[in-house]
């Protein structure tokens, strides 16, 4: 549970397990350029648009990289949640009379030590602390193991007092989470939904029911890819838990050996800037969006809220959400009191990349395991396909032919994989293969992998 203990001490607890990337598929061979500290990017890492690094946040982003073993991309996502945790709940958009208020989650998905997410936590935190301590010292949390626990920290004491609304759930280890959440009866993920869409929490299936209301709850979370794998179940999928979470992918990008912290003056620099930044978000209610931006919102709308397909598609199905949930707290950095074009696009560049990273981390995942399997079996066997009978034994004949061609049927359906038949002397032969544009996107990836190899190799 969410303890008193956890949530008055600003900082984690022990440190990091020992990395291993390979957790992540590819090796950490310290590949870095001969004049430089600066640790090259495996050919298939997403770029992020420079046009996310907009306004205050970006300036913060790129003030601490030349200092910082980390990821740009983690400080950026980490200020911006810090922001709208330390702001609180009143600015707010509506979306009819939903109301979306500066609240995010974060999941930074990476080799928890080696992706060095540390500084690009611990500056931004620093910064916020000493902006408001009481938010330092009372609104930082961590340890989440129930859905009951979440809620004690955020009802009112016994006394008549209640606590600050205000929590910024610190998990550095969210494979944990995700492993507790699998068991029977667990209520953290219902619960933690329940924060991200109204902040109006309650669990209901005890005698004595918990409830609290109007909670401000932002997470910032740490998972490597191999717990991800472990962990993540369809149910996690289908009920979208794991959609509330902006990912992201986060690496270590170069050595700083000495470790020195972000120069004062440029600290006391930025700690101004969002000081301003702070005292005008709390001062604001419902934000709208200029003619100019309502009129770019609703070109993009169509986009960020088509249909897509598999694992991927359901992470990426609160588009919408997280986009104005962005622009919304780049507007609030920024000092304005609408919403503006500029704002949205610097929204929609971190979204890119968050979704960039969906597919990388997801890949194909069909959100059933048996077809998951199959589809990898037929991406191994190339031309040759594979057949009824290979299916049968890829199982050791454990499961049904009912459920193979549920599998088959739906890997068809999402145009991963077709049917083929093969004339012979005696019964025409079924095998699957991959679809042809299935297997001309895997061809063309690997040719544009080599590519990149032998330029750098040159």
């Amino acid at each position: 549970d969410v303890c008193s203990s956890d949530l008055d001490a600003p900082g984690f607890n022990g440190d990091p397990p020992s990395p291993n990337w390979e957790d992540f598929g590819f090796a950490d061979d310290g590949r870095e350029e001969s004049d430089s500290s600066i640790i090259q990017p495996p050919d298939w890492w997403p770029e992020l648009d420079r046009e996310a690094y907009y306004g205050l946040a970006g300036e913060f982003a790129q003030a601490l990289d030349p200092y910082s073993e980390g990821d740009p991309v983690a400080t950026l996502t980490n200020v911006l949640t810090m922001f709208g945790s330390c702001v609180g709940p009143s600015p707010h958009c509506l979306v009819g009379r939903t109301q979306h208020p500066a609240r995010l989650f974060v999941a930074q998905v990476g080799v928890t030590s080696k992706g060095r997410k540390g500084l690009a936590l611990s500056e931004p935190r620093h910064a916020f602390g000493m902006l408001d301590p009481n938010w330092y010292q009372h609104c930082i949390g961590g340890g989440l193991s129930s859905g009951e626990g979440l809620i004690k920290r955020m009802c009112e004491k016994p006394d008549g007092s209640r606590p600050d609304a205000r929590l910024l759930v610190i998990e550095e280890e969210m494979g944990r989470v995700l492993a507790v959440a699998r068991r029977e009866g667990n209520t953290v993920t219902a619960t933690l939904r329940q924060a991200w869409d109204t902040g109006n929490l309650s669990v209901m299936t005890r005698d004595d029911p918990l409830q609290a209301h109007g909670a401000h709850i932002s997470v910032l979370s740490h998972v490597t890819r191999a717990d991800l794998e472990r962990y993540v179940s369809d149910i996690d999928v289908e009920n979208g838990f794991l959609n509330r979470f902006l990912w992201v992918l986060v690496r270590r990008t170069k050595y700083r050996p000495d470790g020195d912290p972000l120069p004062d003056h440029i600290a006391q620099d930025l700690e101004h800037r969002l000081r301003s930044a702070l005292v005008f978000a709390r001062r604001q209610t419902r934000m709208e969006r200029d003619p100019r931006a309502r009129i770019f919102w609703d070109e993009q709308y169509r986009h960020l809220s088509r249909e897509r397909e598999g694992v991927s598609g359901a992470l990426a199905g609160r588009a919408e959400a997280h986009v104005l949930r962005l622009s919304l707290l780049y507007a609030l950095l920024g000092q304005s009191e609408v919403i503006r074009v500029e704002h949205i696009k610097a929204a929609l560049a971190l979204w890119d990349y968050a979704e960039r990273s969906i597919a990388l981390i997801f890949g194909d995942r069909t959100g059933s395991k048996t077809a998951d399997t199959i589809l990898e079996a037929v991406r191994q066997s190339g031309e040759q396909g594979v057949s009824e009978n290979d299916l049968h034994l890829l199982f050791n004949r454990h499961k049904s032919a009912k459920e193979r061609e549920e599998a088959i049927a739906l890997l068809r359906s999402l145009g991963k994989i077709e049917e083929v038949t093969i004339r012979t002397k005696g019964r025409p032969r079924t095998i699957y293969r991959l679809c042809a544009e299935s297997a001309e996107s895997a061809k063309s990836a690997k040719s544009a992998k080599s590519a990149k190899s032998a330029e750098r190799s040159k």
